[in-house]
């Protein structure tokens, strides 16, 4: 008989299968989509430069440049520079388009893809002998001609090998591409992270391996065809090629076709907001409102593609609005940042606050309770006396966000180390003894599961951080939407929304957990409209 923990490998690996002709499609096609930008303009650029010493120096410079930024922030820094130019756009020409995910992948990978083209394109042609180029020009050939003729086939061979770098490096690095909106391969490996899914991530990294490896051999095969003037080499590898494309992209076809306009549903990079994604979905599903989802997005990515209507709805918190984009550091009461929030909201960008869900998820400062008891540490202030000798680790966010400097100068916190880590990974980073205080959500059910306590902020440095339903300007008096969403304003507390969090940490599925959590949004109001209860 199987045990369960097999049965819920297979289940989550079936569910892998399932989304794979999704994700490989759209990877494959941002991949080929730069890799032919990237060749399309790094070859007719290093052709120029060969007679010419200083776009030679100029174009490699730049392409040096280029590969020294880590791929996720070239990816991340396109969508903002694309945001401005679609407003430009619209402000013009009365016509934007989508900055969110396909453009701002293709162009950022395009540019990844240049230098080995360039490097090799320059350095075969260079190795032409110049008795060959002499031989050709007696016989009457002119630039043109013993470029096309002569220096291209002898060069084609090592060009071909900057090709094969080329789109192994655009492959590995289309995986990044989730965080500013474009499916990939990635979207197993960063939702596998944020939900303790190893098997979505190691399905995804064994996927993007597996592509990168049959492309470069089938390239391979292609170079060698050319090398040895094999016909039949060269045929076969691009042949292979053409069957890979055909294979991966005809999954899209339908979605290709002209469908009824769609709701994006938007989700940042952790399991809450999955789960709540995934709800929101299934809540315009069964109000026969046709949706999508967007997840992994970064927090500012989020928030510029609602205000630029790429996102339709999100869930985001008071006290990240708050801090981040409303610049305030004062910390009124709860109704009075609501209010605050709506207003400034709906005067800045157009977008609605349509409720607060019901439960907080603010940030707080964490220690296993056996370490907090040994210290004698029950509050901020009390950590701040020992914060010496002791290590913080945060998310990704954490130690740039207005909210840290905030806390760290009103209590005058200065810690012996910092560590940065995947937030998942940080409470079980306290629990074994490898960081002493957390930055931790007071909504994640690895609170109790890990037996952490949460220091009290005697000061109330850290402002509210309330769940809150936004819809985008365009949807704003969409009253289909409004509809369909409000049954679950004010539905979730604390209580609940930790239920949800542990369920997915244990092994649930951010879609099982959401139809999960919606039962028990339904089972708690059938509850409270029975006679005698109180509501």
């Amino acid at each position: 008989m199987p045990s369960w923990a097999a049965m819920d490998a297979e289940a989550r690996f079936a569910e892998a299968l399932a989304r794979l002709p999704d994700y490989l499609g759209n990877h494959v096609l941002v991949s080929i989509t730069a890799l032919a930008l990237g060749l399309g303009t790094s070859l007719p650029l290093a052709i120029l430069s060969m007679h010419r010493p200083a776009l030679r120096a100029a174009l490699m410079t730049f392409a040096n440049v280029v590969q020294t930024i880590p791929g996720l922030a070239l990816l991340a820094l396109f969508y903002p520079l694309l945001l401005a130019l679609a407003a430009l756009c619209e402000r013009l020409f009365g016509k934007g388009f989508s900055a969110l995910g396909f453009l701002p992948a293709v162009l950022a990978l395009a540019l990844y893809s240049m230098l080995p083209v360039l490097r090799n394109t320059v350095t075969g042609l260079a190795a032409v002998p110049p008795s060959l180029r002499e031989a050709a020009r007696l016989f009457g050939a002119g630039p043109a001609r013993l470029m096309t003729d002569v220096e291209l086939p002898l060069a084609l061979p090592v060009i071909m090998a900057g090709i094969r770098t080329s789109a192994v490096w655009v492959i590995g690095t289309a995986t990044l591409a989730t965080p500013i909106g474009q499916t990939s391969l990635g979207n197993y490996i960063f939702s596998g992270l944020q939900t303790q899914n190893w098997v979505f991530v190691a399905f995804g990294c064994t996927a993007a391996a597996a592509l990168a490896l049959v492309v470069d051999h089938l390239l391979a095969l292609m170079e060698r065809g050319i090398a040895g003037r094999s016909r039949a080499r060269l045929a076969a590898g691009g042949g292979g090629l053409a069957l890979l494309l055909l294979a991966a992209l005809a999954p899209l076809a339908p979605s290709l076709a002209p469908m009824p306009p769609s709701y994006v549903v938007g989700a940042k990079p952790f399991a809450e907001q999955y789960v709540l994604a995934a709800l929101l979905e299934q809540r315009l599903t069964a109000a026969g409102l046709s949706s999508r989802r967007r997840e992994g997005l970064g927090s500012t990515v989020l928030f510029d593609a609602l205000a630029a209507g790429e996102v339709d709805v999100a869930v985001d918190y008071s006290g990240t609005l708050w801090t981040n984009f409303m610049h305030r550091s004062d910390r009124p009461d709860r109704a009075a940042m609501l209010a605050a929030l709506a207003q400034w909201l709906r005067a800045s960008h157009g977008i609605r606050l349509l409720g607060a869900l019901g439960f907080e998820n603010a940030y707080a400062l964490a220690m296993t309770r056996a370490r907090a008891q040994a210290l004698g540490i029950h509050s901020i202030a009390d950590l701040a006396a020992r914060a010496g000798t002791l290590t913080i680790a945060g998310d990704y966010e954490f130690f740039s966000r207005p909210e840290w400097r905030t806390l760290r100068e009103a209590y005058g916190l200065r810690f012996g180390a910092q560590r940065i880590m995947q937030p998942e990974f940080l409470y079980r980073a306290a629990a074994d003894g490898d960081a002493d205080v957390i930055s931790a959500y007071t909504s994640d059910g690895r609170i109790a599961q890990y037996d952490l306590v949460t220091l009290a902020d005697t000061k109330q440095v850290i402002p509210h951080y309330d769940a809150v339903v936004l819809l985008s300007a365009r949807c704003a008096r969409d009253e289909a939407l409004v509809a369909a969403l409000a049954p679950l304003v004010g539905a979730i507390d604390l209580r609940l929304m930790r239920a949800a969090n542990r369920r997915v940490a244990d092994g649930s599925s951010p879609d099982e957990t959401a139809g999960w959590l919606w039962d028990s949004i339904t089972r708690a109001g059938a509850d409270r409209a029975l006679p005698g209860k109180v509501p």
